[in-house]
C-alpha cells in the first residue's frame, strides 16, 4: 500500500527575505558590517546568489531589509504592552524597561544597529535607510515629553526635541559600551528622569 506524498511547502518570498535578514544581521554581529558578504549570506540562507540577488538586488536594498526587521523587532516589542491611556512619565518608564529589555535579550539587535548607524555616518546611501528609523525612536520620546508637559508631569519649560536627544544619545552611549567608563543603566534611567520631572519618581 502506497503512502500519500505530502505536498511540499513552498517557501514565500517573505519568509525568504526574513531568513536573509535574519542572516544578515548575524554575520553583522559575527563579522561587523566590513565583514559583510553576499555569498556568505546566501550559504547561511541555502540559497545561490541569483536567488540572493533576486531577493536583495543592491546593499541598499539588504540594508534596508535589515532595517525593516529590526523595525518590527522593535514594533513587536512595543506592542506587547498597552500604551493607551498611560501617562507621560509612565510612558517614559515603558520605553526605559523596553531598552533594559533589549540589552538583555536582544543583544545582537543593539549591536546591528549600532553597526548600521556607524556606517550610516559615512554612507549617505544607508543614511537614507537608518535615520528614518533612528529618527522614530527619538520622535517617541518627543512625543512623551509632549504628552507629559502637558499633562504636568515633566517640568513646563523642557523642549521636547532637546529632552528627545538627551535620553536617546544617552541611551545610545550606554549600548556602546566601547571604553571603561561605565555605569548602571538603572543610574542613568534614575538622573534622566531627575532632570525632566517635576517629582522624580520611578514607580510611575
Amino acid at each position: 500500500m502506497s503512502m500519500p506524498i505530502a505536498p511540499v511547502k513552498r517557501e514565500s518570498g517573505d519568509d525568504r527575505k526574513v531568513a536573509i535578514a535574519l542572516a544578515a544581521r548575524a554575520l553583522i554581529v559575527e563579522k561587523g558590517m566590513e565583514g559583510l558578504r553576499t555569498r556568505d549570506i546566501a550559504d547561511r540562507v541555502g540559497i545561490n546568489i541569483a536567488t540572493l540577488h533576486y531577493h536583495v538586488p543592491s546593499k541598499e536594498a539588504l540594508i534596508s531589509l535589515v532595517a525593516s526587521s529590526i523595525r518590527a523587532d522593535f514594533q513587536g516589542q512595543s506592542q506587547r504592552r498597552q500604551r493607551h491611556d498611560k501617562s507621560g512619565l509612565q510612558l517614559l518608564h515603558m520605553e526605559f524597561e523596553d531598552f533594559r529589555e533589549i540589552i538583555a535579550d536582544m543583544p545582537d539587535l543593539i549591536i546591528v544597529l549600532t553597526e548600521l548607524v556607524e556606517r550610516a555616518r559615512r554612507d549617505p546611501a544607508i543614511s537614507t535607510i537608518i535615520s528614518p528609523l533612528y529618527d522614530y525612536w527619538r520622535n517617541q520620546f518627543v512625543e512623551i515629553f509632549r504628552k507629559g508637559i502637558a499633562e504636568g508631569s515633566f517640568r513646563p519649560d523642557i523642549n521636547p526635541f532637546a529632552a528627545a536627544l538627551i535620553v536617546t544619545g544617552a541611551l545610545s552611549d550606554y549600548w556602546r559600551g566601547w571604553t571603561e567608563f561605565q555605569n548602571s543603566i538603572d543610574a542613568i534611567f534614575t538622573e534622566l528622569e531627575r532632570a525632566f520631572v517635576l517629582t522624580p519618581s520611578l514607580k510611575g
